[in-house]
């Protein structure tokens, strides 16, 4: 059916459906036969095809080729210790897959939990009620109430609407907003550009209200069948993971060619062996070199960092976001609500040329009939209040003082509303009472009163005169410099011949206090060296007043109005920009104006923001952050980062969640970098130098590579943010992750490692015997690792943290001793590893090599400053 050529009535009919909307049950069977309003989704891979994807490493096809000739071999020729070892690699590798597929399938969860944390609500009429549901259980016949901002949830045909406008841009690619109408079309054939009695799901509202029916949903939609285009997605690897990807695919090169010396030195040296043991040492060394986890670790570290920050109101929805935060040294935040409580109250109101508190009764009749019918905040049926706290408040006030709005409005016929306009700062009602037509006003002071030529006093309207617009201004500065929002209230007569002669009721003065936790947030950026800037449409005087109670300014000269960016350009923005820290009387407009002069000063910047018309600065900062109550489905569908609470402190969190991720990255990038030196050095040089000599088997490589690639990295990867994060200034995004501190970090403490082990290695062959060496290398390899893995819990001294603050760490260390400790003293492992008895003096060696790691490190971090 053409439902755009379909009166209401039918439409009504043929989904068993009303103005009032269905009934719950309904709606239930509904979702019932006809399914979820959503897209099917890309089948997810199961664990069989996880596990086997795990093997499309080169290095680990090439193990395993090498594993199945030597199992095979020692088979065929009874040899029992080639047997053990050929199928203990098997077991490694197998056991290698199976944590892969466990990381996958962790930051798979954690990213799955924040769909459901985002999934989006749309209102609709049940049982006559406007209630919230998931979009995903829209179903046809509901009745749907839209609004600009709102994300149209469904095919809708419109059943009424206000100066409804909607971006089909992404259905249609209209690039300007169509205008919408409930009237029924009666040509025949229209395409979906010019359905203008419809609105479709995956566009937008930008202006305006309306109410509509569902007629199609999920897959029956229009952007439903394209939905196949639109869900073949491919999964965006983050700028980060770029980088690992890259030192990662460089250091394969250099480790495959020191794995091809070893492997042609050994075959050379080492005649008692076989060509085979000569490959499968070098085929385990390029193995256990190769960082092949850090890809997934980095993945899971991100995801369960993204997946903590949910749990703190901070929705993340994009991973690269979080390598972002961590980069931020600009907040742009929002006044009303994000800064302050959005708790609005009137403190007063000035008519009549004199103030009244909000203890006394209201003197002014036009007032009143103003400010009940100039609002666009509904009643439900309970008499609760829904609509925007500003007018929220004022509803409040007259109802203190024993005025009912709807009794009041009731009396008018109300002709048009045109909503608050973030331009003009003003909303305006078009009333009839008596067969009299009047315009009523409220809005900004600045932009109302100079459309003002009179003013009404006591019922009589007098000409304005120089003193009696002196005293209005003193007044809306007093209350200005009191820090609260004030509102102006006018009308006119329809019939005067021009817009400008309004008659000027009043002033109201509102209240809205900071947040306790925002002036606490606003330091602790300022010591991690984050500026805050706060944005908003109030007036110059009332933005500082807050701004001072906030520490976000000291000076009135830190205050910069719309006015004044009207005058100027981005590029003459930038150059002054460091003076400001607060930005008055702005729009939408002036939003984006002030992420571009920021980002072209090459600043990192976080850009909050709510409204329809906030989409594009939102787009355009390295961190839009979209409000999760007042924010609108545009902006949060434009947004990195959704902050449930609308809390400021909520942002600065994620900031330091995302300095802490990226310092977990480098700590574990740190510690597999560094001990996987120590092999790679380790057979290297004794192949060259000490040719004859066995340093470690496969086998041993291997089982280290098993206990260091796993665990540790993992658990520090998830380690608590040192006491110190947010008092340091914000990395710089365009340095490599191994400059500085890093890099140094991993050529000391890897050349650290090395040295005590080759000494020990050559003192114990020349002192004990090859096979004690070799266990001894071993067992010192395996536990000073897991005890440098504390080393790399900061790059700070060990003394000025506490090291035992992570559980998992904690068990993980336990864990690992225990294995190690267990494959030495357990007889069917230790044969399995080629391992030997030690002497008492042999272990204490061991011991005093492994533990003595910590206090070299802590000496190498003396000198390593940078």
């Amino acid at each position: 059916m053409a439902y755009y050529n379909t009166n209401i009535k039918s439409i009504f009919k043929e989904f068993a459906t009303s103005q009032k909307g269905l009934s719950n049950t309904a709606a239930e069977e509904k979702l019932a036969k006809f399914g979820k309003n959503s897209f099917e989704k890309t089948k997810k891979i199961g664990f069989f095809v996880k596990f086997l994807q795990q093997f499309k490493n080169i290095m680990i096809i090439i193990l395993l080729l090498s594993a199945i000739i030597s199992t095979t071999t020692a088979a065929v020729s009874h040899n029992t210790e080639s047997l053990f070892e050929g199928l203990l690699i098997f077991a490694i590798v197998i056991i290698n897959a199976i944590v892969g597929v466990f990381q996958e399938q962790k930051a798979e969860n954690a990213l799955s939990a924040l769909e459901k944390k985002i999934e989006p609500f749309s209102k609709v009429f049940r049982n006559g009620n406007l209630i919230n549901v998931k979009t995903s259980e829209v179903v046809v016949g509901d009745v749907v109430e839209l609004k600009a901002g709102d994300a149209i949830p469904a095919d809708i045909r419109i059943i009424s609407c206000n100066q409804f406008k909607c971006d089909e841009s992404s259905l249609t690619g209209e690039s300007q907003p169509v205008e919408k109408f409930s009237n029924e079309i009666t040509k025949q054939n229209v395409p979906l550009a010019e359905q203008f009695n419809m609105c479709f799901s995956g566009t937008t509202v930008v202006h305006g209200s309306a109410t509509g029916v569902v007629v199609a949903t999920g897959k029956d939609t229009e952007i439903g069948k394209i939905a196949k285009i639109l869900t073949k997605t491919i999964k965006e690897k983050t700028p980060l993971e770029k980088n690992i990807d890259k030192l990662g695919k460089a250091i394969t090169f250099a480790v495959l060619g020191i794995a091809v010396i070893v492997f042609i030195v050994q075959s050379i040296t080492q005649k008692q062996t076989s060509f085979l043991d000569h490959l499968l040492t070098a085929v385990a060394l390029a193995v256990a070199a190769i960082p092949e986890s850090l890809p997934a670790v980095i993945t899971i570290i991100m995801a369960l960092g993204v997946e903590k920050l949910a749990n703190q109101n901070a929705i993340v929805k994009k991973l690269s976001a979080v390598e972002t935060l961590g980069c931020c040294n600009v907040i742009c935040s929002d006044k009303t609500g994000t800064l302050t409580q959005n708790k609005m109250t009137v403190n007063g109101i000035y008519t009549n040329l004199k103030f009244q508190s909000k203890l006394e009764p209201i003197q002014n009749e036009k007032f009143i009939e103003i400010a009940s019918t100039c609002i666009s905040a509904k009643f439900n049926e309970k008499g609760e209040i829904f609509g925007d706290a500003t007018e929220i408040s004022i509803i409040q006030f007259l109802q203190n003082n024993n005025i009912n709005c709807k009794n009041i409005s009731n009396k008018f016929k109300i002709l048009q509303i045109n909503e608050f306009n973030s331009k003009t700062k003003i909303m305006s009602t078009v009333v009839e009472k008596d067969g009299k037509k009047s315009l009523f006003v409220k809005g900004a002071f600045d932009y109302i009163f100079p459309k003002c030529s009179q003013i009404e006093i006591n019922g009589l309207v007098e000409n304005f005169d120089k003193n009696l617009k002196n005293k209005i201004v003193k007044q809306n500065e007093n209350f200005c410099e009191n820090g609260e929002r004030v509102l102006a209230f006018a009308y006119k007569r329809l019939e005067t011949p021009s817009d400008d002669d309004l008659i000027f009721v009043g002033l109201v003065s509102i209240s809205d206090p900071p947040k306790a936790d925002a002036v606490k947030a606003v330091e602790t950026s300022k010591r991690a060296g984050l500026k805050t800037i706060m944005i908003t449409g109030d007036h110059p005087t009332t933005a500082f007043a807050i701004a001072k109670k906030l520490k976000i300014a000291k000076n009135k000269n830190e205050v910069l109005t719309g006015a004044e960016l009207d005058k100027i350009s981005v590029k003459q923005l930038s150059k002054i920009i460091e003076n400001y820290s607060v930005f008055a009387r702005v729009t939408p407009e002036h939003k984006l104006m002030i992420v571009k002069a920021l980002k072209r000063n090459g600043k990192i910047v976080a850009m909050t923001g709510d409204g329809v018309n906030d989409a594009p600065s939102i787009r355009a900062a390295n961190i839009g952050t979209a409000m999760g109550q007042t924010g609108t489905d545009v902006t949060k569908e434009v947004s990195d980062i959704i902050i449930s609470d609308d809390n400021f402190s909520t942002i600065v969190v994620a900031i330091k969640q995302g300095r802490t991720i990226y310092q977990n990255i480098t700590k574990t990038i740190l510690f597999l970098m560094s001990t996987n030196i120590v092999e790679v050095l380790g057979i290297f040089v004794t192949s060259l130098v000490m040719p004859g000599n066995v340093f470690l088997t496969a086998s041993q490589i291997l089982f280290i590579n098993l206990v260091t690639d796993s665990l540790p990295a993992f658990a520090l990867g998830i380690e608590p943010p040192e006491p110190d994060i947010m008092t340091k200034k914000p990395r710089d995004p365009n340095k490599s992750i191994l400059s500085g501190k890093t890099g140094s970090s991993i050529i000391y403490q890897g050349f650290i490692q090395s040295l005590l082990v080759l000494v020990m290695f050559v003192l114990s062959v020349k002192f004990f015997s090859e096979k004690q060496a070799s266990t001894m290398v071993f067992m010192t390899i395996c536990l000073m690792q897991i005890i440098h893995a504390i080393n790399c819990k900061t790059e700070k001294s060990l003394f000025k943290i506490n090291p035992f603050n992570n559980k998992f760490f904690n068990f993980s260390f336990i864990f690992l001793l225990l294995m190690i400790l267990g494959v030495y003293f357990i007889p069917f492992f230790a044969n399995l590893f080629s391992l030997v008895s030690l002497s008492g003096i042999e272990m204490l060696i061991v011991a005093i090599c492994s533990i003595s790691i910590i206090p070299l490190v802590e000496i190498g971090k003396i000198f390593i400053k940078q």
